[in-house]
């Protein structure tokens, strides 16, 4: 069974622990069955593996994610990024067209298509394997449409012809107001989750037709040349040969401050120290620093690297142009090989705290405008300069001079604080050179 995950967009809604490269399906605030921290892309990469042992999971994700989800998947997922945002329709395409191309998928093999991030239990993914069976007997596409809980703005509808298990879609509703949701609900309407399956052929030819591309590496050199477009917009609007299936499940798009509230395993995350009477209140803390908060009600309090937010919980979920207006450069990523979180900067100056995963290393590298000075707080390494190699651990301070070629090697799990000092700190001063690691 061919899955894709659509793993796009920044989260800002759940800024400060979500950014630019930091999108909301990596923050972990869930707990996995072993009590470990875990995000959204883990989670459901984890449901899907239990219930679909034989799925073969492909990631469809902006090049700047492409770090985390190593980061947090392992190496060896299977991940569509690409080059450049495009919306939803690009973005499937180009995803549809890796598959048949390079992972040599038959056109007529069904592909599930879903969103990364909605809070489900293993219901769901039950219903993918039954959404895929529906593919294999019919022509078109096949959504999946969720039942609704309750009338509401925030989601689009499916209109089906009827109220079976099993419809032919009638039209789409976009964001109605909650009284015309009301009058949709009565007609039988469901939520559109995002999630549908097709044939990649089926798509494929309209996408020819519409972007007139000729293959994988064709779609990939000119991708930032395609018209940015939801697929909805670009497809499912246009076409008449619709199916929807109905799933009555637990569904959540987990897409603010307050959803994810409910979603929680406790109110609670991270070094938070409830007093006094809290009330309907949730404190998710991402630094090492404790958060006391006292006689609060409905209230969300988020501490990261980025900032804090103290907003009641309802209008959380308008934080995003207030977001925009304030936000700086991003203070913590993740990468493939480890993570880095910004201490402290001033003019002339920045300070780093970044961890390497065991096996992993830095490029090979130097500065031009800037010294560094690197010290070990936490096991093991080789680092290498100007070809010199020496082991490395807690407690050693290794200068770094502008112009000189340096790196480092985990051997272990490995913490170190990194200071810049110069004329200018620049993320483009670097010049990358080739080692035989």
């Amino acid at each position: 069974m061919n899955i894709i995950l659509l793993s796009g967009g920044s989260g800002r809604r759940l800024w400060p622990l979500s950014n630019e490269v930091r999108s909301k399906q990596f923050i972990k605030v869930f707990k996995s069955p072993s009590g470990e921290p875990e995000s959204m892309v883990q989670r459901v990469y984890r449901q899907i593996v239990s219930v679909i042992p034989d799925a073969d999971v492909t990631i469809a994700s902006s090049k700047r994610q492409l770090s985390s989800i190593k980061n947090q998947l392992g190496e060896n997922v299977s991940v569509s990024p690409e080059p450049a945002r495009r919306d939803t329709f690009a973005a499937i395409v180009l995803a549809l067209s890796y598959l048949t191309d390079v992972k040599k998928v038959s056109p007529d093999e069904p592909v599930i298509i879903c969103p990364v991030d909605p809070y489900v239990e293993d219901d769901y993914f039950r219903a993918l394997v039954s959404l895929e069976k529906l593919v294999r007997e019919k022509e078109g596409i096949c959504l999946l449409g969720i039942n609704p809980t309750f009338p509401t703005a925030k989601y689009g509808y499916i209109v089906p012809v009827d109220k079976e298990e099993v419809s032919r879609v009638s039209y789409f509703k976009e964001k109605p107001s909650e009284e015309d949701a009301k009058q949709l609900i009565e007609k039988g309407a469901l939520w559109n989750g995002g999630v549908f399956g097709v044939r990649p052929g089926y798509i494929l030819k309209i996408a020819e037709k519409l972007i007139g591309y000729k293959s994988y590496e064709d779609l990939l050199a000119r991708y930032e040349t395609v018209e940015s477009v939801s697929f909805d917009i670009a497809v499912l609007e246009k076409e008449n040969n619709i199916r929807v299936l109905r799933f009555s499940g637990e569904w959540k798009d987990v897409g603010t401050w307050n959803t994810m509230a409910e979603t929680m395993d406790s109110a609670s995350f991270g070094n938070v120290v409830f007093g006094g009477e809290c009330v309907n209140t949730t404190a998710v803390n991402d630094l090492d620093i404790p958060v006391i908060c006292m006689g609060l009600k409905d209230v969300i309090v988020a501490a990261g690297p980025d900032g804090i937010l103290v907003s009641d919980k309802h209008q959380s979920s308008y934080i995003k142009p207030v977001v925009d207006a304030v936000s700086g450069d991003v203070r913590y990523s993740e990468k493939s090989w480890g993570s880095f979180k910004v201490i402290d900067s001033t003019e002339k100056s920045l300070t780093i705290k970044v961890t390497l995963l065991p096996g992993h290393h830095m490029y090979y590298h130097s500065h031009e405008r800037r010294d560094e000075v690197w010290t070990v707080v936490e096991g093991e390494g080789i680092c290498i300069i100007d070809g010199d190699r020496r082991t490395v651990g807690p407690g050693d301070v290794i200068d770094l001079p502008a112009g000189c070629k340096h790196t480092i090697i985990a051997q272990t799990r490995l913490e170190l604080i990194e200071v810049q000092t110069g004329s200018e700190i620049s993320v483009s001063d670097k010049i990358k050179y080739e080692y035989d690691f």
